[in-house]
């Protein structure tokens, strides 16, 4: 049976996500949704947009943007100065990834990240990196409220659709998802040695691994 699988924020822990991807097993009649922010913090974001670009010649995937991913290519386009800030917000660990940002990232890396949809919806759910307006249609979400804000500052109702909401962004320091019925935030803290993790939105089938790989239990 086809699957519908969110993972949440990677942040260049390519180890960890290989090592999720192995315990899901995917296959063509899968579809995986990945909540956005694969660069920066973790040591190797180079690594894991060629993984995700590898991933979309054979999978069924949608590679949503995260606001980390939305700074780094605003800064590899030279549309934003805001480097400094953008190296202590976890840009440092990119730079080593890549070597010379903007000289050094491939374009297909920058495509790639051209290419991310801001949310995507099935029928019974929709995806976001951050955060949503429960009043107004997906389609029409601002754009701040997608990328950047915080469920710390401003935690939305059910939204109108009736759809439940996945989010990422948003890092659950204990490392367990934040499950509200009508919310499930799954960033649940890999950059800070919490866990990636994959939810199985068809069976409710959950898995998590450590920024080494391991797998933890869910």
């Amino acid at each position: 049976m086809a699957r519908l699988i969110a993972i949440g924020d990677v942040h260049g822990y390519t180890v960890a996500l290989r090592s999720l991807l192995g315990l899901v097993a995917p296959t063509r009649d899968d579809t995986l949704v990945f909540l956005g922010d694969y660069v920066d913090r973790g040591p190797d974001s180079r690594g894991a947009i060629d993984l995700l670009i590898e991933l979309q010649q054979s999978l069924s995937i949608v590679p949503l943007l995260g606001n980390h991913d939305h700074l780094f290519a605003e800064i590899c386009a030279g549309r934003l100065d805001l480097r400094d800030e953008w190296l202590r917000f976890g840009g440092a660990q990119t730079v080593a990834s890549y070597g010379r940002v903007p000289e050094d990232v491939p374009a297909a890396h920058l495509r790639f990240l051209a290419g991310c949809p801001r949310y995507f919806e099935t029928e019974h759910h929709f995806f976001v990196h951050a955060n949503y307006d429960a009043r107004t249609s997906i389609a029409e979400q601002p754009g701040a409220l997608l990328l950047w804000q915080s469920l710390r500052d401003r935690l939305p109702g059910p939204h109108e659709s009736g759809k439940v909401a996945i989010v990422g962004h948003t890092a659950q320091k204990t490392g367990r998802i934040l499950d509200l019925g009508y919310l499930k935030c799954i960033d649940t803290y890999l950059y800070g040695g919490g866990a990636l993790t994959a939810l199985d939105l068809t069976s409710g089938e959950l898995w998590q691994v450590d920024q080494a790989g391991v797998r933890r239990a869910a």
